[in-house]
């Protein structure tokens, strides 16, 4: 069994939780209980969910998880006060389980409240460390987040209070990377920002959905992604697929039986953007995720918007720093909330903004407790039900 970790973005822990227990990967139970019982039955830490698995529960939960940044195998744990301490302990892991003699690495290092502070000579050591024990030095390079190929072995070393942690991170890119988005509109969403909103409104997966300022599509897509239980990173690459002891056969076996979990049907998912061009991007994402048959995409203000039946409005609507900070979208939001109350009545509503007082013009019932992030700016998610 190992030690790993997933690593979220602020806000979306509870949710990452509720996926790993749904998936088995996480012993307990949520239920339907607030973020708060989340927290309090799975341990959630800031930034992430601790949780113990073998080889194949990394490979799945790289697989599965729609809200996780990335998964990290925990190599060690050990106090270190000198440099020469570090290095020794830090040779001691098992290194080669996940890299090869001379292998390109980029290391991470973060120092807090330690006698080791200084986070680049820290680096130094563990790279000295993995020579070390391997018998030749990596090499170092810069980790990129940007870059979409050609990774480095990313190493993650913690030193808080002068206890060192050492992970190895088995992801690779970033999870919100499905390899369905090509092509972005104005302010694009990631991926596990709009799983995680899909899940924090409670969104049953049966009922209709709908997303008036759908940009480039990626909450609908998302949401017929959910609905047909289709795996967000079947259509990807991660790093332990470069490790030493990497299983094709265990990784076959696992897509095979998330394609035989797979489902056909979805619910009536309708999303629009007045964006003639942000249609066309947002069809074509759809399309190479997979689920080009499942939304309905349109044209359209929001005022031109025909609800089907009763179900959920899920929706990332422009906002100050998002597009334009010069443009009065006060107007925007009232018309939000006007359109709403007309056509949308006993309706589930979520709603992505930084600002309250542009919530305030839609003058909803909302709950706007719960605070995330959005390309680094605070957000909230507020979520009632439209009256």
């Amino acid at each position: 069994m190992e030690r790993l970790f997933a690593v979220s973005a602020p806000g979306l822990e509870p949710f990452t939780a509720r996926e790993l227990q749904q998936n088995g990967l996480l012993a307990g139970s949520l239920g339907n209980g607030t973020e708060h019982k989340a927290q309090t039955s799975a341990g959630i830490e800031p930034g992430g969910i601790e949780f113990n698995g073998e080889r194949h529960d990394i490979y799945r939960a790289n697989l599965r998880l729609r809200t996780a940044n990335r998964v990290l195998v925990r190599l060690g744990e050990f106090y270190a006060a000198a440099f020469s301490e570090l290095r020794k302990k830090a040779g001691r892991l098992e290194w080669e389980r996940y890299l090869a003699p001379g292998q390109t690495i980029s290391l991470r290092v973060t120092c807090h409240k330690s006698r080791l502070y200084h986070s680049d000579a820290v680096a130094e050591r563990i790279a000295g460390a993995i020579g070390d024990r391997l018998g030749q030095p990596p090499v170092v390079e810069k980790f990129d987040e940007k870059r979409e190929t050609g990774l480095p072995q990313l190493v993650v070393a913690r030193i808080s209070h002068d206890r060192c942690t050492i992970s190895i991170d088995s992801s690779g890119e970033l999870l919100h990377r499905r390899g369905y988005r090509l092509e972005t509109a104005k302010a694009p969403l990631r991926e596990t920002l709009a799983a995680g909103m899909l899940l924090a409104a409670g969104w049953d997966t049966a009922s209709p959905l709908l997303d008036p300022f759908c940009g480039s599509g990626t909450i609908p897509i998302e949401a017929a992604l959910i609905a047909c239980n289709i795996a967000p990173g079947k259509k990807r690459r991660f790093a332990f697929m470069d490790w030493p002891d990497f299983d094709p056969g265990m990784w076959a076996g696992l897509l095979a039986e998330s394609q035989c979990q797979e489902r056909s049907e979805a619910p009536q998912i309708v999303a629009s953007d007045r964006d003639a061009g942000a249609i066309r991007v947002a069809q074509a994402n759809a399309e190479r995720a997979g689920v080009g048959g499942a939304i309905e995409l349109a044209v359209q203000a929001v005022s031109a918007i025909e609800p089907p039946g009763t179900g959920w409005v899920v929706t990332n609507p422009p906002y100050g720093l998002r597009v334009s900070d010069n443009h009065d979208l006060r107007n925007l939001y009232a018309q939000l909330g006007n359109v709403l109350r007309a056509k949308c009545p006993g309706w589930r509503v979520a709603i992505l903004c930084n600002d309250l007082r542009l919530l305030g013009q839609t003058r909803l019932k909302l709950d706007t407790s719960l605070t995330l992030v959005n390309g680094g700016v605070p957000v909230r998610l507020a979520r009632g039900i439209v009256e």
